[in-house]
């Protein structure tokens, strides 16, 4: 194989998805660049690959990064993986594959699986017009919320990763910047169990209170315009309909209650006058 940097995209969930060029590339480099060599291997033994593997994490990026210029040097043909998904988007590779286009080195991409417009396409808020990658939030509270506040006004999606234990208090920090927004909580994409939940934010912080999240999670934020859109109209319909689908989320009577008085700004009389299809006077 000819000598290079070969950034491959692996599966981000379904093993079926990865392509037929990166599994000729992983065969046939010298070596291959793992973020975690024991999820890779995994991998490499699912498609019988032999290929050697090394360690290139957040912790050993830099120091690697010389001896792997010599072995190009050398006429070596390398391959850089992440655990999923391409490389250096949100994961370790981006210092790597800046040195090696540095030296003159090639480097060449080969495209796959993405957890960010896998997450778009499914949330239905695609519209053609682009949208805004966030990446990894921050772990601390302050940071993310300083973080949400410049993205706030973006007229486009935004995508951001989150960890599971994390998630209830992304989106008590995404409310308090967004209010009453809507995002779709992107659960095991490609997974057997892959899951989407869209609801405006206090829905969503009413439901996963009670249904703690498991497996990789990406959120999908609706855009800006929607944030100055005008307040739902409280009639008859549409509280029944909300009313249905939050105790299909498993609600019980209570929390259904507040949270529809929240999202409409309803007084407890007038969201059961609505229920029984009379508004109060």
């Amino acid at each position: 194989m000819q000598s290079g940097l070969y950034v491959c995209a692996t599966p981000i969930g379904n093993l079926q998805d990865i392509t037929l060029r990166v599994l000729g590339a992983l065969k046939e480099v010298d070596l291959i660049l793992a973020e975690d060599t024991r999820h890779t291997r995994k991998l490499l033994t699912h498609f019988e690959i032999n290929t050697p593997l090394r360690s290139l994490h957040e912790h050993n990026e830099y120091e690697q990064i010389p001896a792997l210029l010599a072995e190009l040097a050398g006429g070596a043909s390398l391959a850089l993986v992440s655990d999923a998904g391409l490389p250096a988007v949100s994961d370790p590779g981006a210092e790597l594959i800046k040195a090696v286009r540095e030296q003159g080195y090639p480097v060449t991409v080969l495209p796959g699986p993405s957890a960010v417009t896998t997450a778009l396409l499914l949330s239905g808020m695609a519209s053609g017009t682009g949208f805004g990658f966030i990446g990894f939030l921050p772990r601390a509270s302050k940071q993310r919320l300083e973080l949400l506040e410049q993205y706030s006004r973006l007229a486009l999606p935004l995508i951001c990763f989150e960890s599971p234990h994390r998630l209830s208090s992304t989106l008590a920090d995404l409310e308090a910047v967004l209010g009453n927004r809507e995002v779709a909580v992107c659960r095991e994409l490609t997974k057997i169990h892959e899951e989407v939940i869209r609801f405006p934010l206090p829905e969503l912080r009413a439901y996963f209170a009670h249904h703690p999240p498991r497996g990789e999670i990406t959120l999908v934020i609706a855009p800006a315009e929607e944030l100055e859109a005008p307040a739902e109209v409280a009639d008859s319909e549409s509280v029944q309909t909300a009313w249905r689908e939050l105790q299909a989320l498993g609600l019980n009577k209570k929390e259904v209650q507040e949270t529809l008085q929240e999202r409409f700004g309803l007084s407890r009389n007038e969201l059961y006058g609505l229920l029984l299809g009379k508004a109060e006077s």
